[in-house]
This record gives structure tokens, sequence and C-alpha cells, in this order.
């Protein structure tokens, strides 16, 4: 069969099926995508994992009935295209849940967003690209206390961070001051509040250090001076999503700026969402700041490209973490597979149309 240009493929959104509330994930987020989906002419519900049979002529799915504000269940066609919101990793990878995927894939039902990043699988793949391989800071799995020891003095700034954390869960911060009396100073993060660990020896920050991450892998990572506004650190937040091309292309680039006793940037740890190019021309001045914003686009695609080769997948989006030092370098920190809203209203608007562009393009490239 051949798909001509204007043809409207049927796009389900994944994800779990939950005892209270029909679906797992966020609700707002999944209205808005189907709001979005129905304004641009597409046949789009939400749909469980354990709800999808390929084998049947219909599915069940979830539509929102604006009228009562309920989410209703009713009969919908085989999806052309999936795209993949399944909200943890720990869901992702039931082996019910990778057959279910499978299965899909051979159906010929394309899939916009296969998997979840592991942090350490980032660094390996942009490791490979020479132009990729600069952008990263020093980064290692944390396996012992003496090669802890080890990175300190080469690094005494470190970032220690869950190789599968999201939102900022779990990080930790560790600086090395050798002339002090207790050199070692390990800074916590709470919700909304840091408390710092003092050691004396190696030893005993080790001790400290396991018990806050348990049997959890993490790695070491050396800090960077970022670029701070009224001393308070800022990253950028980018969001590349393929377009109705298939081609990658920068979405938005938002920046959050550290809450005032924070380590991270996230906002639901006190960050706040400022306009990046206002914080850059702060610092930088009018001129470097227009090159700098160029290069950050464009470095970006760079990652997302060597990112996707790196994979073996076909990916669809991914939202990074960038930073600026004071010098106007820039570094990657990370970059997830399934990004969270972004608060700017234009950014939010052309992400969410993105998502129907690139599923059309999907759809017609596996027409063919």
């Amino acid at each position: 069969m051949s798909l001509h240009d204007d043809f409207k493929p049927v796009i389900a959104v994944l994800t779990m099926h939950d005892q209270q509330r029909m679906f797992r994930g966020n609700h707002q987020n999944f209205q808005d995508i189907l709001q979005t989906g129905e304004s641009m002419g597409y046949v789009v519900y939400i749909v469980t994992v354990r709800d999808l049979d390929v084998t049947g002529p219909t599915v069940k799915g979830y539509t929102y009935n604006k009228g009562s504000g309920k989410w209703i269940s009713q009969p919908f066609p085989l999806p052309h295209v999936l795209y993949n919101r399944i909200p943890n990793r720990e869901d992702e990878r039931k082996p019910s849940v990778q057959r279910k995927i499978d299965e899909c894939l051979q159906s010929g039902i394309e899939l916009y967003n296969p998997f979840f990043f592991n942090k350490w699988n980032l660094f390996e793949w942009l490791k490979k690209s020479k132009s990729t391989q600069r952008l990263i800071p020093h980064t290692r799995r944390m396996r012992s206390a003496s090669s802890l020891g080890t990175v300190l003095r080469t690094y005494p700034y470190l970032y220690l961070k869950p190789e599968s954390g999201k939102a900022g869960k779990g990080i930790m911060m560790l600086k090395f001051q050798e002339k002090e009396k207790l050199p070692y100073r390990l800074k916590i993060q709470n919700t909304r509040k840091s408390m710092t660990y003092k050691a004396a020896t190696l030893s005993k920050l080790w001790a400290r250090i396991r018990k806050e991450t348990g049997h959890t892998p993490y790695i070491m990572q050396q800090g960077i001076e970022l670029a701070s506004s009224h001393k308070r650190p800022f990253d950028l937040r980018v969001l590349v999503q393929k377009n109705g091309k298939g081609q990658w292309s920068v979405t938005g680039i938002g920046a959050r700026l550290a809450g005032s006793r924070s380590i991270t940037t996230h906002v639901p740890r006190g960050g706040t969402v400022e306009d990046p190019e206002k914080l850059l021309t702060d610092l930088f001045g009018e001129e470097m700041t227009t090159a700098l914003m160029k290069r950050v686009k464009s470095t970006s695609l760079m990652i997302a490209r060597q990112v996707e080769r790196g994979s073996g997948y076909k990916l669809g989006e991914m939202s990074m973490d960038l930073g600026v030092d004071d010098l106007g370098e820039i570094w990657f920190f990370e970059a997830n597979a399934k990004p969270m809203k972004f608060d700017e209203p234009q950014i939010r608007r052309r992400s969410l149309e993105r998502i129907f562009q690139y599923s059309a393009y999907l759809a017609r490239q596996s027409a063919r």
C-alpha cells in the first residue's frame, strides 16, 4: 500500500496498566498529547501493555472526555505508531513488557522512543566519536574506595550519580580539600535541602557513601565549575526531536538555575526556569551569546546523532543537560530518552506537535 503525504496514521501512547488510575504516567501530559494529536487530525489514544493485542482488529484504548472530565475506554483501530511513555525503568525491563514491544516491532508497528538510557552507556557511546568525546567530563564507574581516591587526587571536585537515575535523585557532590582537618566533604541532597558530611579518612567517607548508595550502581564524574548568576550555577536543558522529515532538530533550549542550597538545577529541588539568552548575555555579552547558542544547537544535534548511532536503535527524541563553564566551553552531563514536560509554553507546544510530525514520517517509511 502506498501512503500519500496527507495520510494520517493511528497513534497510540504506550504505558502500563494501573488498578486505581486505569493507567500509569502523567495524565495531564497524556491529555495534552491527545488534544494536540486530535487538533492535528490524528486518531490518537492511550494503550496499556496489558491491553495491546496486535492480533485483533481493534484494541482497548483510553481517551479523555472533556465534557465529563473523565478518561473512558473504547475500542480503537490498531496503531501504526506506538509512542512509548512507559513511566519507569523497572516496568520497561520486565520480560513481559520486552516481549510485547518485540511483538509490536515484528508486526510492523513503528515504535517511537524505544527505551530509557543508562548514564554509563551514554558516556560510552559518546566516547566513540572524537567530536563528542571532548564534551564529556571525566567519568568512571564507582567501584571501590581506592578508585574513588585515585580520581579525587586528579579531580578534587566530583559528582556521584546513579547510573539509572532521574530528576536528580540520589546525586551527591564530593570535594577533597587536602589542607583541611576533615578533607572529604560529601554533600547529600534530599528532596528540598542538602546536608554535608565531613570525613577525615577515605575509608570513613566510603562507608558513608555505601550507606547512601546501597547496591545501586553509581558513576563518579568530574565536577565542572558552571557559569553562574548571583552565585547560583545554571545549566541548559535542550530538547531535540526528529521532525516530519525524520531529521534531528532542536525543539527548544531552556535554562535551569540551581536552588540556593541545591546541588542540582532540577525544578522539584528548588531550581527555577530561566531564559538562557538572558543568563548568558549577562555573563558573556550579546555577541558571544549569539555564537554560544548556535554552538549549543549544533552540539545538541551532534550528540543526538551519536547517541542514536551508539544505541543501535532508531530514536525519536531526547532531552539533554548541557553546562557552560566560565570560559564558554560546553559540557555534556546527561540525556533523557523520556523527556519531562518543558515548562516554557512555546517549547511545550512545538514538542507536542513534533511527536505527530515524526510519527507520520515513521508510518510513511514503514509503508514503503
